[in-house]
């Protein structure tokens, strides 16, 4: 496949986005392939369904690899310079959660903050501390995919709502220390439809009957915000939260 061409709004920018074989980060490598970006598409586990949406795509790689493998961040920054020879944005959308109630603390246990940390934070942190050098090299920006779990005292469980919260505040202080060349922001969603929710039935109903807008969000909702964030120049350390008004009623 050839590269993107100059005539499209991205043509010639290159994205690597984390956990992107479905849900937000499938609807998010469409998105940047629509304005005409090329994309590295990567999946931990899902490699059917990665390979799927790079060969959907116009220029676009497929990379498996898990972000808390500490050689994995590296390897794919090297597959999108060799491919491209260059890395424009970097969108840290792989998570992880544990589905417990709040009020069920002995359940959340170390070992479940330590597996959800590697992955939402630590992870991360190694996608953007490996990318900065391309990134500064563009004039880039890295996109980091919390939740409003981060922003309100909500979330699929204690562990997930903190390690957003530490994904925001990593968002804003990255964002003092690594302009002028890169940017640093991240949005929060609110309840998505995607393949981790399907079955939160009565969340759903809830999120239709309280939000201001009277839906929960869809994927291509939040590639929006992501790629309006990548092309915003003045805009860095905000967290964004993009949840159809949920937390003006809650």
């Amino acid at each position: 496949m050839t590269a993107a061409t100059s005539s499209a709004p991205l043509g010639g920018h290159v994205v690597a986005i984390t956990g992107s074989s479905s849900g937000i980060g499938a609807a998010t490598a469409r998105a940047f392939a629509a304005a005409g970006a090329s994309v590295l598409v990567n999946s931990a586990r899902s490699v059917a369904e990665g390979e799927a949406v790079a060969a959907s795509l116009p220029d676009a790689r497929y990379v498996r690899g898990d972000i808390t493998d500490p050689a994995f961040p590296d390897e794919l920054v090297a597959a999108a310079l060799e491919r491209w020879g260059r890395l424009d944005t970097l969108v840290n959308n792989a998570g992880t959660t544990a589905v417990i109630p709040h009020h069920d603390v002995a359940a959340a246990s170390v070992e479940v903050w330590r597996r959800i940390f590697e992955v939402n934070v630590f992870g991360s942190w190694a996608m953007t501390v490996a990318a900065l050098p391309a990134l500064r090299e563009a004039r880039g920006s890295v996109v980091h995919v919390g939740s409003v779990a981060g922003v309100r005292p909500t979330g699929s469980s204690i562990p997930y709502a903190a390690s957003k919260a530490a994904l925001h505040h990593m968002t804003t202080l990255l964002a003092k220390v690594v302009g002028p060349e890169v940017r640093v922001n991240a949005v929060a969603p609110g309840l998505v439809d995607t393949p981790w929710t399907e079955d939160w039935d009565v969340v759903r109903e809830g999120v239709r009957q309280l939000a201001p807008l009277r839906r929960t969000g869809q994927p291509e909702d939040v590639a929006e915000v992501i790629l309006a964030l990548s092309g915003a120049a003045y805009v860095t350390g905000q967290v964004v939260v993009v949840d159809g008004g949920l937390t003006l009623a809650v």
